[in-house]
């Protein structure tokens, strides 16, 4: 076994999900997804893909009619995507691996905004690289960017720069200017940049194109960018594993290449409710954001009345990253709450070090009472600590 495979630390999420999957007396918002059940048209298709027997190979980039109608659900958002920058993925995961395998060798240096989900950090040391972080910073519950420390931690020697903006866990998002700096300073020093903008239309603030900023509105064709996207969240399309990549014209044969490679191809059934789910987007995304904003507005004001409590509302995501004070160890506290409280959360020492003693909530609730009903817990359980 490769030590960088030995060295891997197994997901501390996964570790308190297992200590509460199967209780019926357990409230999950441990994982970063919907309770709601993908939109019926959806899975309506992909039923007619396979009873059309569609269960074969297909192109190592995706259906030609996937490809344009994702090139054209991007170019609406972000002008000048094509189809000539479209790879189709295997899931968000898998685009992020592929433009990991594609950019870095064994050795490289790498740099990554943290906290972030651990997948983000551990691909890159997977295949060798160095790893290197650059920790937000937070204030009053808002995690915030130093974007001098991020400069002078990106330099010449910096194969790429890993940032996933709206943040999971933190709900940061990074502003257009912070981004034209990135970008600059990225160009200065050779540097490519993936960026795991998955959350890109959960998003809360009003923008004129619907989304979060991207650096695709500022980066050219031939620029050092890399974007991952996936269906996952904004369609309700986790399970499905499909998402894509935009990439420089000159890197989509090669992507083609890594794809063959690492899974073929995506399947065609899913592909199939992949372009109904873009077909549909304008009418099931905006709903989804709209409910999620509601969750999140019924979560935050619960959760800041909670004794020794810091959080603030995040512009981005599907998450309440918050503090409680006097607990500084996340997992054993995750821990707690599971066998003690009946709630189950995300510690936030999964995601880095320096978010030792927070905890993430996935607000994505269907029913925003079970939201309510989890802060009583959790209220409950923190009275009967002081007791």
């Amino acid at each position: 076994m490769r030590a960088a495979i030995r060295n891997l630390e197994a997901s501390k999420i996964r570790e308190v999900a297992n200590a509460g999957i199967g209780r019926s007396d357990v409230l999950p918002f441990w994982f970063g997804e919907s309770d709601e059940v993908t939109p019926e048209v959806i899975r309506q298709a992909a039923i007619e893909s396979l009873q059309r027997g569609e269960t074969f190979y297909a192109h190592n980039l995706g259906l030609p009619e996937l490809r344009e109608a994702v090139a054209g659900y991007m170019a609406a958002r972000h002008p000048g995507i094509d189809v000539s920058r479209i790879a189709i993925t295997s899931g968000g995961v898998n685009a992020l691996m592929l433009a990991v395998q594609a950019l870095v060798d064994a050795g490289d240096e790498v740099v990554a905004i943290t906290p972030v989900w651990p997948n983000l950090t551990a691909q890159p040391a997977i295949l060798g690289a160095r790893v290197r972080c650059v920790p937000l910073v937070p204030r009053a519950g808002q995690w915030t960017l130093d974007i001098d420390a991020l400069r002078a931690a990106v330099t010449a020697s910096t194969k790429l720069l890993i940032i996933n903006a709206p943040n999971n866990p933190t709900g940061w998002t990074l502003s257009r200017a912070e981004q034209q700096a990135i970008l600059d300073h990225c160009r200065s020093t050779g540097t490519w940049i993936l960026a795991d903008e998955v959350y890109e239309r959960l998003y809360y603030e009003p923008t004129p194109n619907g989304c979060a900023p991207s650096f695709l509105d500022l980066a050219t064709a031939d620029d050092r960018l890399v974007v991952a996207h996936s269906f996952s969240k904004s369609f309700l399309m986790t399970g499905w594993r499909l998402g894509w990549l935009v990439v420089p014209p000159t890197l989509l044969d090669d992507m083609g290449k890594l794809i063959e490679f690492n899974t073929s191809c995506a399947s065609v059934f899913t592909q199939r409710a992949g372009v109904v789910a873009l077909a549909h987007g304008d009418e099931i995304t905006p709903k989804v954001v709209a409910h999620l904003k509601a969750c999140r507005d019924t979560l935050v004001p619960l959760l800041a009345e909670l004794p020794g409590v810091r959080v603030a509302a995040a512009s981005g995501g599907m998450y309440a990253f918050f503090q409680l004070e006097g607990y500084g160890d996340s997992l054993a506290l995750a821990k707690r709450l599971v066998v003690e409280a009946g709630v189950g959360l995300a510690p936030g020492n999964a995601f880095a070090p320096e978010a030792q003693g927070w905890l993430r909530w996935c607000f994505a609730s269907k029913d925003p009472s079970r939201l309510q009903e989890g802060v009583s817990r959790v209220q409950r359980w923190l009275a009967d600590q002081r007791k």
